[in-house]
């Protein structure tokens, strides 16, 4: 049951990592129409897919183990105080990326020790590209 559990958690944050990286690749390409960002935000995006593609739980089991019409934490919306921008929705989408890829790295030194450095370096490849799109934005 506790495995069940684990495999929901790196689902939950494999899908939550590329969500949030898709956003900001789709409003730098299509707002913002800035080429080398999308394309430095699909790469990252794409070398994620990699590290689920060789994670040693095939995909079909972790998807397996969704129950998103049970999670208690679906309901929890945090309601904008303020009119968001574009830029804000780039900040808080590769925060959310961020937040999941130390999630992955956590889950798995117990999960798939292994692969943990993997979302580590992605984590980090992250900063130095928000980095740079907020000093473009």
């Amino acid at each position: 049951m506790l495995r069940k559990k684990a495999l929901r958690l790196i689902d939950a944050n494999f899908n939550r990592v590329k969500e949030g990286l898709r956003v900001c690749e789709d409003i730098l390409r299509f707002i913002y129409d800035d080429r080398t960002l999308t394309n430095s935000f699909k790469k990252l995006r794409h070398d994620c897919s990699k590290v689920l593609l060789k994670f040693p739980i095939p995909y079909r089991t972790l998807v397996k183990t969704r129950e998103a019409n049970r999670d208690v934490g679906k309901k929890s919306v945090i309601l904008e105080k303020r009119k968001l921008n574009w830029k804000d929705l780039v900040t808080s989408n590769s925060k959310r990326a961020e937040e999941s890829l130390r999630v992955l790295e956590e889950a798995s030194k117990v999960i798939a020790p292994r692969k943990s450095r993997s979302f580590q370096s992605l984590r980090f490849k992250l900063y130095e590209l928000e980095k740079r799109t907020l000093k473009k934005l």
